[in-house]
């Protein structure tokens, strides 16, 4: 128990990490000069570096197991991360330092998952994940608001400086409470190139390359960005924005939870989700400039609709193998979190070629463009075999 406990607090900073950029663009662009583009790029090599990790880390959790993997990547990754994030000069340094930070937040949600699925009954694998998902989802919140006063008080710089040594801290933590399951019974050969020829996993993995990526695109990088230019808020309110959102993203996450239990079923209730989701992108592009609080109404109704991470990740396990459930999760979570990282580099081309044609047109082509693929990852996914355990 002590060492869940102390994942969750790992995965509180995985959280906090993936979002607090959009807190800090106006004061980020005013110290370093980092623009739009920039911040995206930044944000989207955290994205990318993490989902990159996930085949090397579920290799690592299936033979090693999963307290030496998560703590040591954290204290490396993400005590070094931050601790150059708070030396970065100009963009690069930026880039470099998010990419670091998300190697070290790779392995943790997965480590919880990977405990989940080898220690638990697998009908309970989704309420599980969605209760660490939306408690962790508190870094979330911490990078809203409280961000924004930590990087008034003693700057961005102080506040990358207290985040590494917490990431230490927590990373010993780790290490000194997590316990590793037995080894799977049986034949333990195998890869995932094993899983990738399961025919069922394709029709799951569009829609979970989609997932999170409106939701982690839009709350981790472009809330700040369209707040401040379309309705011209200061990083305070930003932060009190984002705090809604985040807010919204927890209670979407602890609602599916149960949710395949209630609905008997996995499918029907992540593709309501993905149609959700997508209905609401579409009508934040419409209303693009109407008033603050539409906007942020809309972009809540996004967390909440796309809070089915967990469930798919049940939907996906349920086809896994018990020595292979380590690379199982872990490559549905490459598909999710890198789902994100290219969102976040395709987003910031888009908005650096339409910002000539005015304030809004940005927004509502990146709103527009995230609102499509969704609805293309969700058409896939209809066709899909459900699961129930």
């Amino acid at each position: 128990m002590m060492g869940l406990i102390w994942l969750c607090l790992a995965y509180v900073l995985s959280q906090f990490f993936r979002a607090f950029l959009a807190v800090l663009s106006t004061v980020l662009e005013q110290d370093i000069g980092v623009s739009a583009q920039n911040l995206a790029d930044a944000s989207g090599m955290w994205f990318l570096a993490f989902a990159l990790m996930q085949l090397p880390v579920g290799w690592a959790l299936d033979r090693i197991g999963p307290r030496r993997t998560a703590s040591v990547l954290l204290l490396i990754g993400g005590a070094g991360g931050t601790a150059l994030f708070s030396l970065a000069s100009g963009p690069g340094m930026l880039g470099l330092a998010m990419a670091l930070i998300g190697i070290g937040c790779s392995p943790v949600l997965m480590a919880s998952y990977y405990i989940f699925a080898r220690e638990y009954p697998p009908r309970h694998f989704a309420t599980l994940g969605a209760l660490m998902l939306g408690v962790g989802s508190v870094g979330n919140l911490i990078a809203s608001y409280p961000t924004a006063l930590a990087a008034e008080l003693i700057g961005w710089r102080g506040t990358m400086l207290l985040l590494c040594a917490a990431s230490a801290a927590v990373a010993v933590g780790l290490f000194v409470t997590v316990r590793d399951p037995a080894p799977a019974e049986g034949d333990h050969r195998g890869s995932v190139l094993d899983l990738l020829k399961l025919p069922v996993l394709w029709l799951i993995l569009p829609m979970m390359f989609v997932s999170y990526a409106p939701s982690g695109t839009l709350r981790g990088l472009w809330i700040g960005p369209y707040l401040a230019d379309v309705f011209g808020m200061d990083t305070a309110r930003i932060g009190q924005a984002t705090l809604v959102m985040g807010v919204a993203m927890i209670l979407g996450t602890l609602a599916y939870g149960p949710m395949d239990r209630l609905c008997r079923s996995r499918k029907w209730p992540i593709a309501v989700g993905g149609i959700g989701t997508a209905a609401a992108l579409a009508a934040l592009s419409l209303q693009i400039d109407n008033t603050p609080a539409l906007s942020l109404a809309l972009m809540a109704a996004v967390g909440v609709f796309g809070g089915y991470f967990p469930v798919i990740i049940a939907h996906g396990r349920a086809f896994f193998p018990a020595h292979l459930v380590g690379r199982g999760v872990t490559l549905m979570n490459l598909f999710g979190i890198g789902g994100v990282g290219l969102m976040q580099l395709a987003t910031g081309r888009l908005h650096a070629a339409t910002e000539a044609q005015g304030l809004t047109a940005p927004y509502v082509a990146i709103f527009l463009f995230l609102a499509l693929v969704t609805v293309l990852g969700t058409a896939v996914y209809l066709f899909s075999r459900d699961s129930l355990d």
